[in-house]
């Protein structure tokens, strides 16, 4: 029974089974019940029939935590939610669950976008500094031959000494890895229609067109948000438009790619990729994309991994805390901005 002398707000987590025991260390489960009135135990991943203790805690709560597999707050939900005035994301993406009955309910929205950008822009530092370096191509070449050769001669055109990487979209993850390339000696292009000159320029990078970044570049990183007018983004003509030998590096998402002109490029051995992301996400068993020695193939593992969900964790808590002090968010997520985001 609620104690009537306890003026925490209620919260809920909702988020697909066993998240909630990944995403939280002791100390932050610790926390989070110092900050707001809740049973961590409790987690909601199916609101279409949920039993009486989950019914209660939805119908009391003024904040929901959620994360990755939270069930779509449509307007029935919300119907059973009559107290709930904000939802703080613990992952990135609002999009497939916060619908617009949250909006016309006028519900705050925070996001951990801003934590979980900064693992998939140190996965993408390391590709490009990989790809510069041919580190792929040694250790394949190593593997094979186990005997002496001129390493040094076979790989005369390696290295990231004035390199160009160009860079598509400047997104939050985007931005930072940016901000990663600024030690190294490299020329960073930039193609966002939303950024203008003096923007790219604040950033560090030069502002050109797609088509002119393919072909400058030695490397290309993908960082723009999958809306309708991004699918294949990178198509035939800029995968065309690329060097010989460059490298394409994708941790968006695998629409922003024409996925067949791109394997053509790979078949025939001209480009390089690195993908953590395909369109469909999980390719077909018969895909060449599993043997191509020249492709770099993961699982969707660039964003939080492992240890680094802890720091959305960390994030979600701080937003519950500034809810419970009457502060804004620091990470909102507005409706408004939502055509042209992640």
């Amino acid at each position: 029974m609620h104690d009537a002398t306890d003026n925490r707000p209620a919260a809920l987590l909702a988020m697909a089974p066993g998240v909630a025991d990944r995403l939280f260390t002791a100390a932050q489960r610790k926390r989070l019940t110092g900050l707001v009135r809740t049973d961590p135990a409790l987690v909601a991943d199916d609101f279409t029939a949920p039993g009486p203790a989950l019914a209660t805690a939805l119908a009391e709560a003024e904040i929901l935590l959620t994360c990755w597999g939270v069930p779509a707050l449509t307007g029935s939900v919300l119907a059973s939610a009559p107290r709930l005035r904000a939802v703080v994301h613990a992952a990135g993406t609002v999009k497939h669950f916060v619908t617009d009955a949250c909006w016309e309910r006028g519900i705050a929205v925070s996001s951990a976008a801003a934590a979980n950008a900064l693992p998939v822009a140190e996965y993408t530092l390391a590709a490009i500094l990989f790809a510069g370096k041919r580190v792929l191509d040694a250790a394949r070449g190593y593997r094979a031959l186990r005997a002496p050769h001129d390493w040094h001669g076979e790989l005369i055109d390696a290295g990231n000494y004035g390199r160009t990487v160009g860079i598509v979209g400047a997104s939050r993850i985007g931005r930072r890895v940016i901000e990663l390339l600024r030690p190294f000696d490299l020329r960073v292009l930039l193609y966002d229609p939303y950024v203008d000159a003096a923007g790219a320029a604040a950033l560090g990078a030069e502002p050109v067109g797609l088509d002119e970044l393919c072909a400058r570049s030695s490397v290309v990183s993908v960082h723009a948000p999958q809306l309708p007018a991004t699918r294949h983004l990178i198509g035939a003509v800029q995968l065309a438009a690329m060097a010989d030998g460059s490298t394409l590096v994708n941790t968006s998402r695998g629409s922003l790619i024409d996925e067949e002109a791109l394997l053509r490029e790979l078949v025939s051995g001209r480009l390089h990729a690195v993908l953590d992301v395909t369109d469909p996400e999980l390719p077909a068993p018969d895909s060449p994309l599993y043997d191509l020695p020249n492709v770099l193939l993961t699982p969707h593992v660039a964003g939080s991994l492992g240890n680094e969900t802890h720091r959305m964790a960390e994030h979600a808590l701080d937003e519950v805390e500034r809810f419970v002090k009457g502060e804004p968010f620091a990470g909102p997520v507005l409706p408004a901005a939502l055509d042209r985001s992640a």
